[in-house]
Parts: structure tokens; sequence; C-alpha cells
């Protein structure tokens, strides 16, 4: 067998090692040193899990404004186009770009204002006061 075939085949056996081991090292990890006996507390009613080891005030099943989620929605869909501006800033103090280069920046930044705008009429940004009832 050839000496680079040889070593190409062990760089990907160790990548895939390194890559078995991040995805199922944290598991294996947690399963060896979580306590197995106290994971469970009665609480006169029922059986239920402690997750912080303070007793829950209150059902789980309270609902949340679906605002919350259209902001959220809305925040991860800016996260993601902010990081493709970072390749464009880092391009642009190169002398190859141009005047239709920054057209195109200018265009792609206006379509997310206008999404922002759009947004914003939509109601998206205003959060009403809302009260539950404790249980």
């Amino acid at each position: 067998m050839d000496q680079v075939v040889l070593t190409n085949i062990i760089y990907v056996t160790i990548f895939l090692i390194g890559a078995l081991l991040f995805g199922f090292g944290p598991i294996i990890i947690v399963h060896l040193l979580s306590p197995s006996s106290h994971t469970r507390q009665s609480a006169g009613r029922a059986e239920q899990l402690i997750e912080c080891g303070m007793e829950p005030i209150g059902s789980a099943w309270i609902r949340f404004g679906i605002v919350y989620y259209q902001y959220a929605l809305i925040f991860l869909a800016f996260d993601v186009d902010v990081l493709f501006l970072f390749p464009v800033a880092v391009a642009y103090n190169s002398p190859e770009l141009g005047f239709r280069d920054f057209i195109e920046i200018l265009i792609f930044v206006g379509i997310l204002s206008l999404a922002i705008v759009y947004a914003w009429r939509k109601g998206v940004f205003t959060w009403e006061r809302k009260t539950y009832l404790h249980q």
C-alpha cells in the first residue's frame, strides 16, 4: 500500500474517533457522574423529576405568547444574516471590491431593513403585558 494512502487512512480514522468521542463522550460522562438515587422527589401527589434542586412552583403547562416565538425567529434570521456580512467586511478592504459590489451590499442590507420594517408594522416588536394565574 502506498505511504500517502496509509497516512490518509490514519488521519480519517483519527478524525472518526474524535467525532465519536465528541458525540458520545458527554453522554457517557453524564451517565457515569450523575447521581442515580436522588433524581426523583416525592411531592405528596406524584413523583416529579428534580432539575435544579428547587421544588417547582405551579404547573409547567403555562402558555407563552406567540409574539415571543416570532421575536425569537426574527432574531435568529437576522443573526444568520449578520454572519453573511462578516466575510463582506473582510473583503471590503481589498482593492478588487468595486462600486457594483458596494451596491450589492447595500441591496442586501436594504432587504434586511425592509424585513425589520415589515415585522415592526405587523406588531412583532410590541409586547402586550399578560398576567397568568398561579396554580
